[in-house]
């Protein structure tokens, strides 16, 4: 498999050619170092079998941004321990490093000075005055900062710098935010100056280390409309990457563009974009040099990373996301056991939104990514007998974790499928690809030792007879809440409509503006309804992610669908729902009638507990019915894995 073939790549050689991109995390030390919480995320990639790995977002300066730096000598230890523990794997480590532009060391002495409110308002400060306005002395500094940076990193024992060709280099090159009239602006020449010193002062500072650039292209949709404002289109960016090789770059990451303000452009997410997306503008890269490229975009198997390698699309692969799901995906492609990666649904809950709500990134499929050092499976010291009742998500989770660690399992599910609530989850539009979800367990039940698992059996009191312990999963269910009306004929559940069993007709309410009930509504609409959507709360769709929220929105303003939030149900009735318009706080402003010929109730849920009335041995909840109320997924793999580990 050309996947796994070493690939030399400047100075270095990596072992295969699976690379984890640059990827903010949030798990590095205030003052940016590697502490133990992104040593043991990085080693855990190592460990897992990727050849490359590197840290995303260096900065050379001292800022308030959590992200990783090495601005100090200081610092070098923390990143030459890091260096050789993924050299202890046969891993190659790199540091993509870049300005944190908006003045950062002027908002670093502001704050300092106790002027928090000049401060602030250069912090949310626009990208494209900054690159007007930074002077050619502040750009040869920085140049400098960042060259001074490369070298620390080269003394720590890190094998590759990345430049990062986003951010100020991508602005600079760019025909959309460069409006200089001076020698960084105007021509194309003038445009790449910049990036070009930073090559060139890297080469003469540390003319060893091996670089690679990270190229953004701002890509062109079939209407013509352009994507990504940092970076240059895919004409001028075929120059450039022959003007990189010329001046000694070793490698060409090809990315999208960004500086639109939503992350998806460049991490997108489920349904948003198509899978490969980058693979024209790629080729165009790889054509136009002879140093080698790495493909990143929506890759998500195995087979179509060792497809991209194969017919010359690329030299090697980015997994980022991939990665996060499952760190040991490269492992199972050595042993051949590629059925057992557990893929990414990339529904960027746990790692995008949190980059942008500014939390540590962890992946919801995965309950140890983010805690190395906490989630741990361990063999068990007393074999038990344990029964799991409930097929979905949690329960296929509790099963994975308790079999590995030693334990006999009994899976017991009342359909005659696994997958519970995810097998509705999938229906609406974009969400098809949460099936991988379902598919890994799937693959990997077969495999795992002692476990049984029965289909089409419901739990009966007796079915615990012989058993040490019970795990109770069994979900949730759509709550039919006490409104007048409910009972009507024309009030269908939303799990109904979306799994087939029941039929929408005429015009469509969909009540309850939550995940579930803006997704039903996508999904009706897109059938060519008329479809409206109650919602008590001010806003509709709160828990969507947001790099998807504003392809839903897209949606529903293309299916002219009503968003009616700060509505109060008071009634259903056969030609419509009686609503109360509140204001933010619930007070009554006035009443109004939506017409309807099919209502949707999709206002909550509700866990379903089956009786365990006189069962002695321990029982465990986990799951929806595990906590208060009903939640997600990521509480259902979290609540599976913590529970089996402790049996």
């Amino acid at each position: 498999m050309k996947l796994l073939e070493p690939l030399k790549i400047g100075n270095i050689t990596l072992k295969n050619r699976i690379m984890f991109p640059p990827l903010t995390t949030g798990y590095e030390e205030k003052d940016g170092s590697i502490g133990e919480h992104s040593f043991n995320f990085y080693k855990r990639l190592a460990e897992g079998g990727a050849g490359y790995i590197v840290i995303g977002d260096v900065t050379p300066i001292m800022n308030f941004s959590p992200a990783p730096k090495l601005f100090n000598d200081s610092q070098i230890p923390t990143y030459q321990k890091l260096a050789d523990a993924v050299h202890e794997y046969g891993c190659k480590l790199g540091v993509q490093i870049f300005h944190p532009e908006y003045h950062a060391e002027k908002i670093m002495s502001l704050f300092i000075a106790g002027k928090q409110k000049e401060g602030m308002d250069l912090l949310h400060y626009d990208m494209i005055h900054f690159v007007s306005e930074v002077s050619k002395l502040e750009l040869i500094d920085i140049c400098e900062k960042i060259c001074n940076c490369a070298l620390r990193a080269y003394k720590a024992g890190v094998d590759v710098c990345e430049i990062h060709g986003d951010r100020l280099c991508g602005s600079l090159c760019s025909t959309i935010l460069n409006h200089r009239t001076d020698e960084f602006g105007g021509s194309f020449e003038n445009r790449i100056r910049f990036a070009l010193m930073i090559v060139d002062g890297i080469k003469k500072i540390c003319p060893e280390m091996t670089i690679e650039y990270k190229l953004p292209i701002v890509t062109k949709h079939k209407d013509g409309l352009l994507q990504g404002k940092g970076g240059l289109q895919i004409e001028e960016a075929t120059r450039f990457a022959k003007i990189l090789e010329e001046h000694g770059v070793d490698a060409i990451h090809v990315a999208q563009a960004n500086h639109t303000g939503n992350m998806n452009d460049t991490i997108p997410a489920m349904g948003t974009r198509p899978y490969g997306f980058m693979i024209e503008e790629t080729k165009a890269i790889k054509n136009a040099v002879n140093i080698p490229i790495s493909f990143v975009g929506r890759i998500t198997s195995v087979q179509m990373a060792e497809s991209l390698i194969q017919s010359g699309v690329c030299d090697y692969v980015a997994f980022g996301r991939n990665l996060l799901t499952d760190p040991y995906l490269p492992t199972c492609v050595e042993t051949g056991d590629v059925d057992a990666i557990r893929r990414c649904m990339m529904c960027n809950k746990g790692c995008t939104d949190s980059i942008m709500s500014r939390r540590f990134i962890s992946c919801v499929l995965n309950a140890e990514n983010g805690y190395e050092a906490q989630r741990i499976i361990t063999k068990t010291d007393k074999e038990k007998n344990v029964l799991v009742v409930g097929g979905g998500i949690a329960g296929l989770e509790a099963t994975r974790v308790l079999s590995q660690r030693g334990h006999k399992v009994t899976l017991i599910e009342k359909d005659y499928k696994l997958g519970g609530q995810l097998n509705i989850a999938c229906i609406p539009p974009r969400k098809e690809e949460m099936r991988r979800a379902i598919l890994y367990y799937e693959q990997i039940l077969p495999k795992l030792e002692n476990v049984t698992v029965k289909l089409g059996h419901t739990f009966k009191i007796e079915d615990s007879v012989g058993f040490d312990e019970i795990i109770i999963a069994t979900g949730a269910k759509s709550l039919h809440p006490n409104i007048p009306g409910i009972d009507n004929v024309n009030v269908l559940d939303s799990w109904d409509v979306l799994k087939g069993s029941k039929e929408v007709y005429g015009k469509v309410v969909v009540c309850g503006g939550g995940l579930v009930g803006a997704e039903t509504a996508e999904y009706i609409a897109s059938k060519g309804y008329d479809v409206s959507i109650i919602e008590m709360k001010e806003k509709i769709a709160q828990e969507e992610s947001s790099t998807i929220l504003p392809v839903m929105m897209s949606d529903f303003k293309k299916y002219d669908t009503k968003l009616l939030p700060l509505h109060k149900i008071k009634e259903f009735k056969l030609n419509g729902v009686l609503t109360d318009v509140v204001d933010v706080d619930g007070n009554v402003l006035s009443e109004e009638f939506i017409l309807a010929d099919t209502i949707v109730n999709a206002l909550s849920s509700v866990k379903v507990l089956p009786c365990v009335d006189g069962i002695t041995i321990p029982i465990h909840y986990i799951g929806d019915c595990g906590g208060q109320r009903p939640s997600n997924i990521e509480n259902a793999i979290k609540s599976a894995y913590d529970c089996a580990v402790n049996i």
